[in-house]
């Protein structure tokens, strides 16, 4: 047995002090792994399933830990912590409930979305949020500057997204939709857990239309388009766009869970069945609308 141990390999770290310089780090050094909270980063490092060459330190960015709301338009950067979603972006009810389940006070002090953008986990408890806003992802780099692309043109499978190695993510915008919303999640227990799924609802009078997406149950964030439909024209023949106490009829409900579970496409692994989850995401989408029509008439949701 040789009494030589082979020397660990080490890790560079890079600090930029601006964008500007942290955009021409990841140009000089596209190996290097973007890191802010690193809650979800670290976990891979750990567990030795990652050991990149590099990190790029992007935490105390200034340019994306900033959320602007201008011109119907919201853009939140990609370094704004789950902790300031709560306490800063309330009027967003889904994205602040999304926030809540996110691991530990600790973790929220310290994740953000553009972690869950930078993971890409179909278990990431923001992106169904920005799926349901349809959302716009921000990202750049030194050499052609800045682009964005659609939420499902950026997710593109499981922990795979269309960031190449010399960008950044920005953040994400979409535009402010008028109407309730909601998050909701199914876990193994009640508290700091991986979903088993999660779903997105966001109901947008100004368009007439309602938005429901899906983690957890597919290989990325899924929308339930045909849900979606028969959600806004069941409000259309009960009239609730008009009146919000007009009644939606139990039998909608019924048909928007089933197509819910027609839409999503869920696997068996440690954390529940196909049959369990697809089962779960109609009874979220159920509750989902009901808490949404309840919300429309002024009453209480709990």
């Amino acid at each position: 047995m040789s009494a030589t141990a082979s020397a660990p390999s080490t890790i560079g770290f890079l600090a930029p002090r601006d964008l500007a310089e942290a955009l021409e780090m990841k140009r000089d050094r596209p190996d290097a792994v973007a890191i802010a909270g690193g809650t979800d980063l670290m976990v891979a490092v750990n567990f030795d399933r990652l050991r990149p060459p590099a990190f790029l330190d992007v935490s105390r960015l200034a340019e994306l830990r900033a959320w602007e709301r201008t011109n119907g338009s919201m853009f939140l950067g990609s370094g704004v912590t789950y902790a300031r979603i709560v306490a800063e972006l309330a009027s967003f009810t889904p994205l602040a409930q999304a926030s809540r389940t996110v691991g530990s006070p600790q973790i929220r002090n310290l994740g953000t979305v553009g972690g869950n953008l930078g993971t890409a986990s179909p278990a990431g408890d923001a992106l169904p949020v920005l799926a349901a806003y349809d959302a716009e992802i921000e990202v750049a780099s030194a050499a052609r500057g800045r682009r964005a692309l659609p939420w499902n043109e950026f997710l593109v499978g499981p922990k795979r997204s269309a960031l190449e190695p010399d960008e950044l993510i920005l953040g994400a915008r979409w535009r402010v939709t008028e109407g309730p919303g909601s998050f909701s999640k199914i876990g193994t227990r009640n508290a700091m857990v991986i979903a088993v799924a999660n779903l997105c609802l966001v109901v947008d009078r100004s368009t007439r239309s309602v938005r429901l997406a899906f983690g957890s149950v597919g290989p990325t964030m899924i929308r339930a388009f045909e849900a979606e439909a028969a959600a806004a024209a069941a409000m259309e023949e009960a009239g609730t766009w008009d009146d919000p106490t007009a009644p939606v009829a139990l039998s909608a409900f019924e048909a928007v869970a089933a197509l819910v579970r027609d839409a999503v496409r869920p696997i068996d692994d440690v954390r529940g069945s196909a049959a369990y989850r697809r089962h779960g995401c109609g009874v979220m989408a159920r509750r989902a609308l009901a808490w949404a029509l309840a919300e429309g008439r002024g009453e209480a949701t709990g």
